[in-house]
């Protein structure tokens, strides 16, 4: 009997949007056959949730937990197809649960957070509301010497998670709720990627180049654009929301803190939704065929 390997697990998983175990058992059961396993699994109870996992799960709500004492939290995205669904009861019960038990467990892998009753619950709750639901992505947050906070914005659709070292809850909220509104990249310059410097540099040159100025004016143009550039994307050099007078750094310095990180997830970042051209469906299906 061929081996049922984890790659073959996983390829199903995919495939079927059904959970680890149960993957694992139809393949065992079908002697390592992924299409006959998925022929099986078509004519369980399975076969509805299976279906819906290929739909785009784009929508949704991301939320936070942070422990009293403030020194960790976790910040969760759980994913629906449409606004409706995530904002229906059922929904947001089943996100409280898997949210309880990533910030109960520190668990921050997604199949083992989920295996079990979890997917069981989010197979019945595909089922029920006829979408697909997929639980994204976790990310624990842990604070030394220091406290983590949070902001959720009130429509449910980011949420942040500061960790700093020093200060208080109320600062580690004020720069959360700064991360929120203006999305930095990183916390300081330092942490910009070398690579994404040379692709601004690159940028930069070809526009200065235009301008028909000498090299020495060209890469002085440059330098100043990218440190332009490196100001307006890390968190600690931008002017704080709240009060635009001093930079989020200067705000943190004056307490006595440092930001050490900060996670911001807003729903459906990086995913690519599935457009529908009506017209064109329209206009494919009155072809004659042949």
């Amino acid at each position: 009997m061929a081996e049922v390997t984890a790659s073959l697990v996983k390829e199903l998983r995919e495939r079927t949007g059904l959970g680890m175990m149960e993957c694992k058992k139809a393949l065992v059961e079908a002697g390592a056959d992924i299409e006959k396993a998925i022929e099986e699994l078509r004519k369980s109870s399975g076969m509805k949730a299976a279906k819906k996992a290929g739909r785009t799960a784009a929508d949704g709500v991301v939320v936070t937990k942070v422990a009293a004492d403030g020194s960790y939290g976790v910040i969760l995205e759980v994913n629906s197809e449409t606004d409706f669904v995530a904002r229906d009861s059922n929904f947001l019960g089943f996100v409280g649960k898997v949210l309880d038990k990533a910030f109960t467990t520190k668990q921050t892998d997604i199949a083992a957070l989920t295996d079990g009753d979890l997917e069981t619950a989010r197979q019945a709750l595909v089922q029920k509301i006829g979408e697909n639901i997929s639980v994204r992505r976790i990310r624990l947050v842990e604070a030394a010497n220091g406290v983590v906070n949070t902001y959720v914005h009130s429509t449910g659709r980011i949420a942040v998670l500061v960790a700093l070292k020093g200060g208080d809850a109320d600062l580690a909220k004020d720069v959360a709720m700064h991360v929120a509104a203006v999305n930095p990249q990183v916390v300081r310059q330092e942490d910009v990627s070398a690579d994404v410097i040379a692709k601004e540099k690159e940028i930069y040159t070809a526009q200065a180049a235009e301008s028909g100025k000498p090299a020495d004016i060209v890469e002085k143009m440059v330098l100043g654009r990218v440190k332009k550039f490196l100001a307006e994307v890390s968190l600690l050099d931008q002017p704080f929301v709240k009060d635009p007078d001093t930079t989020v750094g200067n705000l943190a310095k004056k307490a006595g803190a440092e930001v050490v990180e900060f996670t911001r997830f807003e729903v459906g970042e990086g995913i690519d939704k599935e457009t529908v051209d009506f017209a064109a469906e329209v206009a494919a299906a009155a072809q004659p065929k042949g």
